[in-house]
């Protein structure tokens, strides 16, 4: 990867830029203060897979909102390119029972690619001319919490980003982490203890709203 297709890291926060969009222009993250983002690239409109993730995405957007988030697409298109395909979607395209699907979050046109270039999606190993499958999640102080990035030729699984979500909303609410294929309402860890006598109190005299496994694995009711 180049200097110039440099993604930003976990941690880091997002570059910040101004687009135009199917919903008119926009300033990141100016205009999403207080909210999480999902950012995602695909690699061009109408294309198929790319059909189905946008339909899955606006059918949950609902979803997200009610998470405090707000999704943002972005591809390598006009922005009449964008709109052409939206309505179409609405207008002609039945899948997985969803019909009549209206995509009413912003979706990115980035002809320039320097968004791209922003964000590491453009990959030349995999196109020069394409956004790869990637997915940013970014917190309400604009700092990215999360990527993901899939091939070009496999669709992304919005269910697994909308359970990151609200993983990493659990853990920063209640300082706690989550297991492996955590759900809501699944037990959570606590975090380890930092001192032989604090993991040797633990273990004696555990609390009776903890599973205590061993000293550094302990787990505790989901915290509404």
């Amino acid at each position: 990867m180049t200097c110039e297709n440099r993604l930003p890291l976990i941690g880091e926060k997002a570059p910040s830029f101004a687009a135009e969009t199917t919903q008119g222009p926009i300033r990141f993250p100016d205009d999403f203060k207080g909210k999480w983002v999902v950012f995602f690239s695909h690699p061009a409109d109408f294309t198929p897979v790319c059909t189905t993730e946008f339909m899955t995405f606006a059918a949950m957007q609902g979803d997200f909102e009610k998470l405090n988030c707000r999704l943002l697409g972005l591809s390598i298109d006009s922005t009449y390119s964008h709109i052409a395909w939206l309505r179409t979607i609405r207008e002609r395209i039945e899948y997985k029972g969803m019909k009549g699907i209206e995509v009413t979050f912003p979706v990115i046109s980035d002809l320039t690619m320097d968004v791209s270039r922003a964000f590491g999606m453009l990959q030349p190993a995999a196109s020069t001319t394409q956004a790869v499958r990637a997915v940013f999640i970014i917190d309400p102080d604009a700092v990215v919490r999360a990527i993901l990035y899939y091939p070009l030729s496999n669709g992304r699984n919005m269910e697994e980003v909308k359970r990151l979500l609200m993983a990493m909303q659990m853990s920063d609410q209640h300082k706690v982490a989550t297991p492996a294929n955590w759900q809501p309402g699944d037990e959570v860890i606590v975090p380890p203890p930092g001192s032989c006598g604090t993991a040797k109190e633990r273990v004696e005299k555990p609390t009776t709203d903890t599973r205590v496994l061993d000293w550094f694995m302990t787990l505790k009711k989901c915290p509404r």
